[in-house]
């Protein structure tokens, strides 16, 4: 078997499946539940209350986005390194947010999209992997956009079945609902999980 896993897991009667070629199909928009899978109240921004940090829309420039570009770099050119600490997804989320919106000057819906689904690569990342670092990087292609998370762990993330009810684990099923397509990619020393969404072209 190829150690690269280019495709998203796929579903057999309900039951998790093996790796193999195929596309997501993407669901309808407001089909997902709940907010950041299994990151709720680990992420607090030092020195704002819960409901400042509520109010941030990802759809909307931020300060602190640009000032997450100046300190960390852009993952659109090469990859980031992150402490893979809790307060780290906040920052790839912003760095996120500056390079769909502002660089690519893609939608709002789009950023929004992306925006959930790097937060959700990320914890992974840091709640089960045991890295000190992860890398993000972020390319765009005529078409497609890509996000990958890079950590030093070789174990396979585990698309589970969710309930309507769970308020954790959604993780990849919010991957494989809102992207196009995902997968993760074993390279000698980790792998790297990514999703690619289609955009339109201006």
């Amino acid at each position: 078997m190829s150690s690269a896993y280019a495709a998203r897991m796929e579903w057999t009667g309900g039951a998790r499946g093996a790796y193999s070629s195929g596309t997501a199909t993407r669901a309808a928009p407001g089909r997902h539940h709940g907010g950041m899978a299994g990151l709720e109240g680990i992420e607090q921004p030092r020195g704002h209350s819960r409901a400042a940090a509520a109010r941030w829309s990802p759809a909307v420039e931020d300060e602190q986005a640009l000032k997450a570009l100046e300190l960390f770099g852009n993952p659109a050119e090469t990859e980031v390194p992150l402490p893979s600490r809790p307060e780290s997804a906040a920052t790839a989320r912003r760095l996120a947010q500056v390079v769909v919106l502002r660089h690519w000057g893609l939608t709002p819906k789009m950023t929004e999209d992306a925006v959930l689904l790097v937060s959700e690569l990320v914890g992974n990342a840091v709640r089960h992997t045991g890295a000190r670092v992860f890398g993000l990087r972020m390319r765009r292609r005529r078409g497609w956009i890509r996000v990958e998370v890079r950590d030093p762990s070789r174990a396979l993330p585990c698309l589970m079945p969710v309930q309507d009810m769970d308020v954790s684990g959604r993780g990849l099923f919010l991957v494989d609902k809102l992207a196009d397509r995902w997968g993760v990619d074993l390279l000698p020393r980790g792998k790297t999980t990514w999703f690619e969404m289609r955009v339109a072209d201006r």
